[in-house]
């Protein structure tokens, strides 16, 4: 018997990738476009793009009540995506699903639903020092409404989480922790099972902030052991305006609407109005159908990749910059944990962050500066803000490269 060829695994080629993004085919000030605010927003491949203007062009009615075709094309395309976000994030029911515009108010959502309900005067709210101001803001407004506290989980001087302080401030106070399962300004990629362990043996519920991983590697959001997890469309090669509460089906059951209109009813009347069950209770109005549909197109996107090969990737891109990093003096990275998804974040002695920004943007490279709407991390690290270049996918050791090339062209100019 003939043995059959030899299968050859190929290595993950992102330059292939970066042709399914036609944002990145052009020239900023002159120079080919290289894109690295990737924790900010991600870009979109064609079959995203193209999946939202064919909802416009072909099947563009609202959602769910309506008789006619387009209504119903609509409404199945709608609710075939809630399926493919609900797979994606491996939750046993699609019903535990809820369409929100974003992380933000995803969290929003829980605080003002499940805070409001719940917390009480004395009652705790932890939050690490790592958040972004979303995962500490709707917190603070809850309770001043309550009468509950927000503590802050205390960070290393690495930029990680410190778990026994963590442990030191779980009691039965705590009803709730919530923390980032990736860090937006460092790259900190949170022990997450211990954080859940810790939580739950002292009666804790958990949130997670999955804005930042989801793009990075696959998540099971039940297996995890959280209660809530939320997400961003557009920072998963999505469109923007569209975002995802998951949460356990027996929390969202007991928590009331957070908003009240159209779609979240049964029944209305003037003496009184009964609620639709899950997910409608939470989606009250007309939704992002579009959003949703663009949302469900780069899930797809992204299974047709090598996603094991994507994150060694990236991980090789940070690699690479961490070492010519240490070519650059003055050039300090800012936070230092052990395990980092891609984002690099750091300062150069003598300039300000926005200069640097700038300066790079003339040389068409994209980066994010400034306190990345993590004030209170900033804080505790001693600085106002950082210049951050983060990774995904499409990007490729020569734009590491650019990146230092522009680096270097700036110390020579603010030298």
């Amino acid at each position: 018997m003939t043995a059959g060829p030899a299968i050859v695994e190929r290595p993950y080629d992102a330059a292939q990738v970066r042709r399914d993004f036609p944002i990145l085919h052009q020239e900023i000030n002159g120079y080919p476009l290289v894109y690295l605010d990737n924790a900010a927003t991600t870009q979109k491949p064609e079959c995203v793009i193209e999946a939202i203007s064919n909802y416009y062009r072909r099947d563009n009615a609202n959602v769910h009540r309506g008789v006619h075709t387009l209504s119903d094309r609509a409404t199945h395309a709608f609710e075939q995506a809630r399926k493919t976000v609900s797979r994606f994030l491996g939750s046993p029911r699609p019903e535990q699903v809820i369409w929100t515009s974003g992380t933000t108010e995803a969290i929003n959502l829980v605080a003002h639903s499940w805070g409001r309900s719940t917390l009480r005067k004395g009652d705790r709210v932890l939050v690490s020092w790592l958040e972004h101001h979303s995962n500490i803001v709707p917190w603070q407004l809850v309770a001043a409404a309550t009468g509950a506290e927000v503590v802050p989980i205390p960070v290393t001087d690495a930029g990680e989480i410190d778990l026994a302080a963590l442990a030191s401030l779980l009691d039965a106070r705590v009803k709730l922790v919530a923390v980032n399962h990736v860090s937006n300004a460092l790259g900190t990629v949170n022990p997450l099972a211990d954080i859940i362990r810790l939580a739950k043996a002292a009666g804790a519920l958990v949130l997670v902030d999955g804005a930042q991983s989801v793009a990075h590697w696959p998540v099971d959001a039940a297996s995890l052991g959280c209660d809530f997890y939320v997400m961003s469309g557009h920072k998963l090669f999505g469109p923007t305006g569209i975002g995802v509460l998951w949460g356990r089906e027996s929390l969202l059951e007991a928590m009331p609407p957070f908003l009240g209109g159209g779609e979240m009813i049964e029944q209305v009347s003037f003496p009184t109005t009964t609620f639709s069950g899950l997910p409608f209770k939470f989606e009250a109005g007309t939704p992002n159908i579009a959003g949703a549909i663009g949302l469900a197109a780069a899930i797809d996107y992204l299974g047709t990749l090598d996603r094991e090969g994507a994150a060694a990737h990236e991980a090789a891109l940070l690699a690479r910059s961490l070492e010519l990093a240490e070519e650059v003096e003055g050039l300090h990275r800012i936070g230092k944990p052990a395990h980092a998804a891609g984002i690099f974040s750091f300062l150069l002695e003598g300039t300000h962050p926005s200069d640097v920004g700038m300066l790079l943007d003339q040389q068409g490279i994209a980066v994010r500066t400034g306190h990345h709407c993590a004030q209170p991390l900033m804080e505790r690290l001693g600085i106002p803000g950082t210049v951050r270049a983060s990774f995904s996918i499409y990007n490729t050791q020569e734009d590491v490269t650019r990146l230092f090339e522009g680096i270097h062209k700036a110390k020579r100019l603010f030298a």
